[in-house]
């Protein structure tokens, strides 16, 4: 079981001190997040416009690119094809990654589709649109090595390179 904990020490990075409830005197602290597992105790700075920056950095949203055509797949709501992403980019990638910076980016709805399973009966899909997927695939990219960290080595369910097999051994 997971606990996390929060912690503001305005001892960091030279902030000016002062009480919170004075008037007009504040100071910015630094937030930390601490998770203890069963295993260890992680201390993780918490810096989201520097988080941001490395997500919609060139070289992390090129290799979400690369992963989201190497993927294929069929298209959204939208119906642009893995084919049609690149030029869509080179047109729209500054406004893109201003509505992300900004928050006012809202992912499309996704498309849903029936497909059979053995047992005769169907299973619903959801599938997003091509540039939704690659928002996704970037934002994952970095995520992942932080929280992957933090989870118990007895966890198996959704995880990266770890599966049924991996529990029962």
């Amino acid at each position: 079981m997971q606990e996390r904990m929060q912690k503001t020490s305005p001892q960091d990075n030279d902030c000016p001190r002062g009480a919170r409830t004075e008037s007009g005197n504040y100071y910015e602290g630094v937030q930390i997040y601490i998770w203890m597992t069963e295993d260890n105790v992680v201390e993780v700075p918490f810096d989201k416009e520097h988080l941001l920056e490395v997500i919609l950095s060139p070289k992390n949203l090129n290799d979400a690119y690369k992963c989201v055509v190497r993927n294929k797949g069929c298209g959204g709501v939208d119906k642009m094809s893995c084919e049609q992403l690149l030029p869509w980019l080179r047109a729209n990638k500054d406004t893109l990654i201003k509505c992300l910076m900004d928050g006012s980016y809202r992912p499309n709805p996704v498309r849903r589709v029936e497909i059979p399973k053995d047992n005769g009966k169907k299973r619903l899909l959801g599938i997003p649109t091509v540039v939704d997927r690659m928002v996704q695939q970037a934002i994952n990219q970095v995520l992942t090595p932080i929280y992957e960290k933090q989870f118990s080595r007895n966890s198996f369910g959704f995880r990266p390179r770890r599966g049924c097999h991996d529990a029962l051994r």
